[in-house]
């Protein structure tokens, strides 16, 4: 009976959803089909860049060279902070803050500008006692690591903008400025002259044969 009146609800609960209009946000694929980024696929974060990218762009592939690219994916900088936010009354930390400050660009082939600059920030508070200095430690790393995925999510969610997409397709249908080519003058040919003989004489009278 219990997993009855839940599956009741559950149903209950879809048909109210889809009747108000609700559905799940699908992924939008990338304008262009291949992509180079100077960000690293050694380390966790760039693993899950690359694997959010191609779950929204299953055929997107990413090339080893910027100049075999269609568009180009830039990390300007990355950068980690923690900082004492909560001191107790003996004087020890209880509290951190922790934050991760993303800068990164887009470009197309043709160093057209589809995403300015842009820096995301995430911020994340963690309480802290030095009575228990590695398994805080730890909570750190695994707060920055999760800090790191969630970054990628959203870089991943403006690259797939309206914006981008829009700027991508604009630049793509700018026809290229036409390229006028100098006029050659080809040199003006001379004409021979004439190569008539002179009419044989006999005696200064002409002969004619």
């Amino acid at each position: 009976m219990q997993r009855f009146a839940l599956g009741l609800v559950s149903a209950l609960l879809a048909l109210t959803l889809a009747a108000c209009g609700f559905h799940l946000k699908g992924t939008t694929p990338l304008p262009f089909d291949t992509l180079y980024t100077n960000i690293s696929d050694n380390d966790a974060f760039g693993m899950h860049l690359r694997r959010v990218v191609l779950a929204a762009s299953p055929n997107l592939r990413f090339t080893e060279t910027p100049k075999d690219a269609q568009a180009v994916l830039t990390q300007l900088s990355m950068r980690e902070d923690m900082r004492e936010i909560a001191i107790g009354p003996d004087g020890l930390v209880e509290e951190y803050e922790l934050t991760l400050i993303y800068s990164f660009q887009l470009t197309d082939a043709k160093g057209n500008m589809l995403l300015p600059p842009t820096t995301l920030e995430s911020r994340r508070e963690v309480p802290y006692d030095s009575s228990a200095l590695a398994a805080k430690q730890g909570e750190i790393s695994n707060l920055f690591f999760d800090m790191r995925r969630g970054m990628a999510d959203r870089i991943v969610r403006r690259l797939t903008s309206p914006q981008v997409i829009d700027a991508y397709l604009k630049y793509q249908a700018e026809e290229p400025a036409a390229v006028v080519e100098p006029l050659i003058r080809q040199p003006k040919l001379e004409e021979s002259p004439s190569s008539t003989l002179p009419t044989p004489t006999r005696y200064g009278v002409p002969v004619y044969r």
